[in-house]
């Protein structure tokens, strides 16, 4: 495997550390985002607040400082949820999830596919989840912005594929994090009684299907969804 550049927005905790822990045991230099800049045990973490431009672009060029040369493999894990049922959902409800989930995937994708191009060589990997697809009562803010990163990635594909740039999307299910461990247990039962595996994912399962993506081996791997998520969202 060829070691690369690797920055994992929102990487300092959940699956977003799963992955960069992931990407740093198979070589690759890593540095992680947060809104912070607090530190991480053993990972280097820069501030970003995605939904500001200027904060995105100076979390590249630091990160560009620490990893010795430009971003080679962007993962776009930061997100949020704000839940509500859809007749309840302010307009400032809707538009922070999206501009947060989608927007600032944008802005973060925008600002390392320049160095991708000059250098004809990227991969660009998008958190998104099954209920992007699949739908979640209370979820139209987070599944509108979810399903908008496939068509991100299937943009880009098109757009960029000819100067070897890979652009996919990972869709996990119901994965053991601190979000999911705050939904109420009738909620957690009946939620696993749908996944055909009958558990919920391991962020570390996510971090397989990453690192696959930013793996030599799938060079020919762009502009697919690729489901971690039990059997939940087959069919979707």
């Amino acid at each position: 495997m060829t070691a690369r550049r690797v920055l994992v927005t929102g990487g300092n905790r959940g699956i977003g550390e799963a992955i960069a822990r992931r990407m740093q045991s198979e070589g690759h230099r890593v540095v992680v985002t947060s809104r912070s800049g607090d530190p991480v045990d053993g990972l280097q973490v820069v501030a970003c607040e995605i939904t500001d431009s200027d904060s995105v672009d100076a979390a590249f060029a630091e990160a560009r400082e620490h990893l010795d040369g430009d971003v080679e493999v962007l993962v776009a894990n930061a997100g949020m949820t704000k839940d509500t049922l859809l007749m309840r959902m302010s307009d400032e409800d809707f538009s922070s999830v999206v501009d947060t989930n989608l927007h600032g995937t944008f802005r973060c994708v925008r600002r390392a596919s320049t160095a991708m191009v000059k250098a004809r060589f990227g991969r660009v990997i998008l958190l998104s989840s099954v209920v992007g697809l699949y739908g979640s009562p209370g979820q139209a803010n987070y599944a509108a912005s979810k399903s908008g990163l496939i068509g991100i990635a299937r943009s880009m594909t098109r757009e960029l594929g000819a100067r070897g740039i890979t652009a996919n999307v990972v869709a996990p299910g119901f994965i053991e994090t601190d979000m999911t461990a705050e939904l109420p247990e009738k909620t957690r039962s009946e939620y696993q009684a749908a996944i055909p595996a009958k558990r919920y994912g391991q962020a570390a399962e996510v971090a397989g299907a990453v690192a696959f993506l930013a793996s030599d081996d799938a060079a020919y791997v762009s502009g697919a969804v690729i489901p971690v998520d039990g059997g939940l969202g087959m069919g979707h």
